[in-house]
């Protein structure tokens, strides 16, 4: 996957996330459910994205 594609999707889904934010009334709480889980979703997916998502789950403490 390109840079520019990775960059693309990023975009996309901050704007969503924005306009979920702004247009959509739910409960303060409710959003900020949704922002963490949408963070972390798009940085397992970068994770994933550059290949450092299988080198963290081999390691073993």
């Amino acid at each position: 996957m390109s840079l520019l594609s990775v960059l693309l999707v990023i975009i996309i889904v901050g704007v969503l996330l924005w306009v979920v934010n702004t247009y959509i009334p739910m409960d303060h709480k409710i959003k900020n459910i949704l922002n963490i889980v949408t963070v972390v979703i798009v940085i397992i997916w970068l994770l994933k994205v550059f290949g450092l998502f299988s080198y963290l789950t081999n390691i073993h403490v």
